[in-house]
């Protein structure tokens, strides 16, 4: 990064949400937690989504870090040899926030008798390991981008500035020494810090992007509500619209316009009553950009979880995107179709 800020005085910010995209993964994906008696494993294969800003930031030759984020993560295991798996949200992850202070909300899909207790190893096991990640973040993020975005001090003629410089300088210092531990992994300071998400070929407009991730619950089959999403009357029903595709039925490689128009995209992969994986769009966002929605279904003794995930959103949509799929989707269906209370 490329500074030009005399004597460090001005306020210089750095973006650096990708690299926290990475250092999440490269510190969280593989923590591991297992029951005392061996009957019960836990680990975690991914982190689905991580929303907010992280910013670095100096004036005055002070470095500050600023960042708030929700995260979302996906765990797999077993239970007595049967398999689970769920999902680990992490609603705020702030600047300001103490290790103890941290607050996880364990789902496990397709909750029934025989898999609960893995709800109890992920929160005794890895939500201890989660916290030490998520305290050292803060430090790793000053100590591998605060020098980005300074004018070296050799260079810094006002005393003033020199002094909040060397003071920081020395503050990160003792911080990394603190960090020398052989407890957490740092994330490589070589990771690329761009936050423009490619979404396509080089010719196709880019975004800065983030996700979404959404648990909506239907009270009936993984099949009725798969189908749901499928069959053309069903859609034309809770979109109150005629849905523009060709045969009665979405199939892999369908294209497909709903609402008028004002969503669209294609179909990339269907998993019968387990997944669906489409390519997305609003009819406002620039030419030849889609996000990638994907739906997995979890059907329980009563009712069907879907694992909602949108990712490549174009930054500052996030609002209509939810706000979008929690009406004209989700709330649409119940209504249409009673599958589950509406809020």
């Amino acid at each position: 990064m490329v500074v030009n800020n005399p004597n460090n005085w001005h306020w210089v910010d750095k973006n650096c949400i990708g690299w926290a995209r990475e250092y999440f993964r490269e510190n969280i994906v593989g923590l591991k937690g297992e029951s005392d008696d061996n009957s019960t494993v836990a680990t975690v294969t991914s982190v689905t989504s991580v929303e907010g800003d992280v910013v670095v930031s100096q004036r005055k030759g002070k470095i500050i870090s600023l960042f708030d984020v929700k995260l979302v993560l996906s765990y797999e295991g077993k239970v007595d040899d049967v398999d689970a798996k769920g999902t680990i949200t992490v609603p705020e992850v702030a600047y300001d926030t103490e290790e103890d202070e941290y607050q996880f909300d364990i789902s496990v899909f397709s909750e029934s008798s025989s898999n609960i207790k893995i709800r109890d190893v992920v929160r005794q096991k890895i939500v201890p390991q989660l916290r030490k990640v998520l305290v050292q973040f803060g430090k790793d993020l000053m100590i591998t981008h605060g020098s980005d975005i300074q004018v070296s001090s050799d260079k810094v003629t006002s005393q003033f500035t020199k002094a909040n410089q060397e003071e920081s300088l020395q503050f990160e210092s003792a911080k990394k020494t603190e960090i020398e531990k052989p407890t957490i992994a740092t994330a490589k300071t070589t990771i690329a810090s761009a936050t423009t998400t490619p979404t396509g070929s080089s010719h196709v407009p880019q975004y800065n992007t983030s996700t979404l991730h959404f648990e909506p619950v239907f009270n009936t089959t993984a099949e009725q509500i798969y189908l749901t999403f499928l069959e053309k009357n069903r859609i034309g029903a809770w979109t109150r619209s005629n849905p523009e595709f060709e045969g009665d039925m979405l199939k892999e490689g369908s294209e497909f316009q709903l609402f008028g128009g004002g969503v669209s995209g294609k179909i990339t992969k269907l998993v019968p009553n387990e997944k669906i994986e489409q390519e997305w769009r609003l009819r406002d966002w620039k030419t030849g950009h889609h996000a990638t929605l994907t739906i997995d279904f979890h059907q329980g003794d009563s009712d069907t979880k879907l694992d909602v995930l949108f990712k490549g959103i174009p930054v500052g949509e996030e609002d209509a995107v939810q706000g979008n799929f929690e009406d004209y989707y989700v709330r649409s269906i119940k209504i249409t179709f009673g599958f589950g209370a509406v809020l």
